[in-house]
């Protein structure tokens, strides 16, 4: 069975109570809007109002039908009251921390929930939350949408990055990426230079993490932090994963450090602007990434 007939179906066969015979397929769309809507929420009744305007299909007139057409959206909204609260968990340090929502970033924002992240805030002096995708995707709806909607501008970014994962961009293949390839991370340097660039369009600082794998060698680690020196970037090795939060305390104090400096944090667009504009000016600034030297 090739991908294409994994995707779509034709169903409605079998007669007036089967439906409309179409063809469809399975589509993970629908649940992501749903987490999006539910992630940008700040009440109950916004997000009722929010799932009142989301489109469930088009009338033979190509008509717009929306869940308000349909009388439901109180429906959804009771379904999802539980659900709206955020969940605290804690570390295996014992970091407490909140779990909410978790919209795909290649079709929604790819940021957990607006109540999370608020209400974080009204109950820490540092709250750290992740966008996922990378600069150019998860970072720019975090800045684009979500600070704007919470009201509130990022302190700081850090930007994680691997020795792996630049060999990878500088050519080099996965099953050879355990080899000492300094020449490969000086070719795929631009990629992460790229991020950079991209989190300083916003008015942020960024932080580089260097999420130190066993695997890497002190050469090419080396290279890494007196790049990042040399550019003017704040950068810290990390060690989390093989010592814990001890490994990770070079990175906090270079974000503690920075997050007291001034920013010009801003959108890169305006909401007024067409859709077009939003995204000629989001590519522009994020998207287009440098060529390997």
């Amino acid at each position: 069975m090739n991908d294409r007939a994994l995707r779509h179906i034709t169903i409605g066969l079998g007669g007036p109570t089967q439906g409309v015979p179409r063809e469809d397929g399975f589509d993970i769309t629908v649940a992501s809007e749903i987490m999006a809507v539910f992630c940008l929420a700040t009440s109950l009744p916004d997000l009722k109002e929010r799932l009142s305007q989301m489109v469930i299909g088009y009338t033979y007139q190509k008509e717009a039908v929306t869940v308000r057409d349909l009388g439901v959206e109180g429906a959804l909204t009771l379904l999802l009251k539980e659900a709206f609260k955020p969940n605290l968990v804690q570390t295996i340090e014992g970091t407490p921390a909140l779990i909410h929502g978790g919209p795909f970033a290649n079709i929604a924002h790819g940021c957990n929930s607006l109540m999370a992240t608020n209400t974080a805030r009204q109950l820490a002096d540092i709250v750290v939350t992740e966008a996922g995708f990378g600069s150019d995707l998860g970072a720019e709806k975090f800045m684009d949408i979500k600070a704007r909607k919470g009201g509130f501008a990022p302190d700081a970014v850090v930007v994680v990055t691997t020795i792996r994962a630049l060999k990878m961009h500088g050519g080099v293949a996965k099953s050879d990426l355990g080899a000492e390839n300094v020449q490969a991370v000086m070719d795929g340097i631009v990629n992460l230079e790229k991020h950079l660039e991209t989190v300083r369009a916003f008015g942020v600082q960024p932080v580089v993490a260097l999420n130190r794998f066993i695997t890497d060698s002190s050469a090419e680690l080396d290279y890494v932090l007196k790049w990042c020196k040399d550019k003017g970037v704040r950068a810290a090795l990390t060690d989390v994963w093989g010592l814990g939060g001890e490994g990770g305390l070079d990175l906090a104090k270079q974000v503690l450090e920075l997050i007291d400096e001034p920013n010009d944090f801003a959108p890169l667009y305006n909401v007024e602007q067409s859709v077009v504009k939003k995204l000629r000016l989001s590519f522009k600034k994020c998207m287009v990434v440098k060529e390997l030297s």
